[in-house]
Parts: structure tokens; C-alpha cells; sequence
């Protein structure tokens, strides 16, 4: 079936919007690994799928170029805001979630706010697989973890360009203390009110930023009393800003860049 599709990124985070209101949700884990297909697809680190929603602007389901589920994404929540927004003329609007009803902003200089809402930082949770401190997880490196509707576990490090993200990202998504596997933050404080960051991304690899992924790494430095309330995020592709005053919810900005749209049809379904 022929569907109209957006590419966009959020600092080379890059996803793709699929606006399905008015339309059944014909999206499978099939669909989603077919189109996160780099080579033979359209290529994305998250897919964000747009459905009716009684009570908000739309209803936002995410999947990962793998086929898998997420209930959270920063980057594509802010690009579908963007869309919505300028579909509307509204200043602020709220989409549904997994993660429930999230409010979305213009903010100046074109960026785009949201409220992810309350991390969560009990064990069971986040979810770990046994009972544990979650400031201090029992693992080499001492990182911490929270959820942001998607698990995240955080290491502290000297030098975030000396990592092997490629080596201990994949080792530690996969490892059995998270039954649903795990982002992995690998963090350099550069000061209270900075941090440079990169990232392996579950079900996804090593991408350029991530809205979440910056959400709960900022979150875990708070708790680790590490940041202040108010914290730069500089990724590989660029800076986004946090704030999380150690309760509420963890507010995310940052800008976001339409690439390019497009048709995905029957004869290039049945082909790929």
C-alpha cells in the first residue's frame, strides 16, 4: 500500500514520520525493518507512525530499524511537534505516547521543546533483571541507570574520544542484568552545566545524537550530583539542552531539520 512518508533529523539523528490519522495503523515489525533498511529502505534511526487521538493532537507509536518497539524518542517526538505545529499555527501542542501525554513548544531560534515527562529510576522499573542500586550498577565502570520509557545506562569517563563505543555499547545493551536491552551513554563532564556525549542506541547502533538518550544521561549526572539543573548535551552531530529539576519531568530542546519527503509504493515494496 502506498503511504507518503518525511525524513528529517534532529542533529543527524535522523528518523522518519508517517502521518496515518484518517488511516488504519498497518505498521508491523516487517514494515519497520523494510524501511529502516539503510541500502534498500528509506534508512532511519527511529520511525514515529502519527494515528488518531481523542485527546491529543495525534497518537505517536515508535519502532527501531530492527523491527523492535520503543515507547520514547526525543528527536522524532520534536519532529513530528514541528510538523504539527506548523500544521496548526498552534504555539504548543501535546501528543500521546507510551509514555503518556507529552507537550510540545516552539521555542526562539527555531528549536523545539518537549516535556519527556518523569524519569524512572527504580530497578524494577527501568526494568533491571535483579534488585540492585541503580546509581551504581554491578557492572565494571560503575554506570548508573534510569528510563526515560526506554532504558538507560550511563558510564562516566575521562574521555569520551577514547571509548570503543563500538566494543562496550553492543556488550552492554545485550548484557542480563536488562531484560529488555539498554541505550548506552558513555559521558565526559566537561563542567556542571556541560557534558559531551556519545551513544550505542538499542536496537539501532551508534547514531550521531538522541533526544532520550541525552535525557537520561543528563538525569543520571544529577543523581550522580555530577550536573546542575540545566545541562548542554553536545553529541557527535550537535547540542541539544535539559533540564530536569530532580522530580518533575525532564524537559528536552533542540532544533530540528526536514531532509526530504517522498512516496514509498507498491512496486518498491515488493522489490526491496
Amino acid at each position: 500500500m502506498p503511504f507518503n512518508f518525511q525524513k528529517m533529523h534532529a542533529n543527524g539523528d535522523d528518523f522518519v514520520i508517517v502521518d496515518l490519522r484518517g488511516q488504519a495503523n498497518f505498521f508491523n515489525k516487517d514494515t519497520a525493518k523494510r524501511l529502516g533498511d539503510r541500502n534498500r529502505g528509506i534508512g532511519f534511526n527511529q520511525l514515529a507512525i502519527l494515528s488518531d487521538c481523542d485527546d491529543a493532537a495525534a497518537r505517536l507509536t515508535f519502532w527501531n530499524p530492527d523491527g523492535s518497539t520503543l515507547d520514547a524518542c526525543g528527536s522524532a517526538t520534536r519532529g513530528v511537534a514541528w510538523k504539527l505545529l506548523l500544521e496548526t499555527g498552534f504555539s504548543s501542542i501535546a501528543v500521546r505516547t507510551n509514555r503518556g501525554l507529552l507537550t510540545c513548544s516552539k521555542e526562539g531560534n527555531g528549536l523545539i521543546s518537549v516535556d519527556m515527562g518523569e524519569p524512572l529510576l527504580r530497578w524494577q522499573d527501568i526494568p533491571i533483571a535483579e534488585e540492585t542500586d541503580t546509581l551504581k550498577l554491578p557492572l565494571p565502570g560503575d554506570p548508573a541507570a534510569c528510563s526515560m520509557g526506554n532504558p538507560h545506562c550511563t558510564f562516566f569517563v575521562e574521555d569520551v574520544e577514547t571509548v570503543h563505543v563500538e566494543m562496550l555499547g553492543p556488550a552492554t545493551e545485550s548484557h542480563p542484568l536488562f531484560p529488555q536491552k539498554t541505550n548506552v551513554h558513555f559521558v565526559q563532564v566537561i563542567s556542571p552545566a556541560r557534558i559531551r556525549l556519545r551513544i550505542w542506541e538499542r536496537g539501532g547502533g551508534m547514531p550521531l545524537g538522541s533526544g532520550s538518550c541525552s535525557c537520561g544521561a543528563v538525569v543520571n549526572g544529577i543523581r550522580r550530583g555530577l550536573l546542575d539543573n540545566d545541562v548542554e548535551v553536545e553529541c557527535d552531530g550537535g547540542i541539544v539542552r535539559v533540564k530536569w529539576d530532580g522530580a518533575g519531568s525532564v524537559f528536552l530542546t533542540g532544533p530540528i531539520e526536514p531532509s526530504f519527503s517522498g512516496v514509498w509504493s507498491d512496486d518498491f515494496s515488493q522489490n526491496s
